[in-house]
């Protein structure tokens, strides 16, 4: 299974603002420049964060991004269940698909199903505050390059 660049670059978003001073703001110019990713898909991943209240936005001149809440609220495993799309692991998984030929005999897709769970009770028993541990070194690969 593969996390789509969506749901990479939130995380990302969301361990760099972690990694700053809580009432610290930040810029997409600043995480985009830290990560070496397009800025405009930064735009697009904020405003959602926005929308779903993991960030703040602050706007006007001296603005910019903050957490909206505190990292040890935000879970991993319903953060991935926002921003991905789809989770159709195989093709018989997407209801609007035509279909495998064995579907209707097919033990396999209730594997996959079980699996699929099961990797987002894990990442459910996360929160962004679990990978801030290492805060200064993260902020030093981050903010001094």
């Amino acid at each position: 299974m593969r996390l789509t660049l969506y749901t990479d670059y939130s995380l990302r978003v969301l361990l760099y603002l972690g990694a700053k001073k809580p009432d610290e703001l930040s810029t997409i110019k600043d995480i985009s420049d830290a990560y070496g990713v397009s800025k405009n898909h930064l735009m697009k991943v904020t405003h959602e964060l926005g929308k779903m209240g993991y960030i703040e936005t602050i706007r006007g001149r001296g603005g910019g991004i903050r957490l909206a809440m505190q990292p040890e609220e935000i879970n991993i495993g319903k953060l991935v269940l926002q921003t991905e799309e789809d989770f159709y692991l195989v093709d018989c998984f997407n209801p609007e698909s035509v279909g495998c030929v064995i579907s209707p005999v097919c033990n396999l897709k209730g594997a996959l199903n079980k699996a699929l769970h099961a990797y987002i009770a894990v990442l459910d028993e996360y929160h962004l505050s679990d990978f801030l541990t290492s805060k200064e070194k993260l902020a030093a690969l981050l903010f001094d390059s």
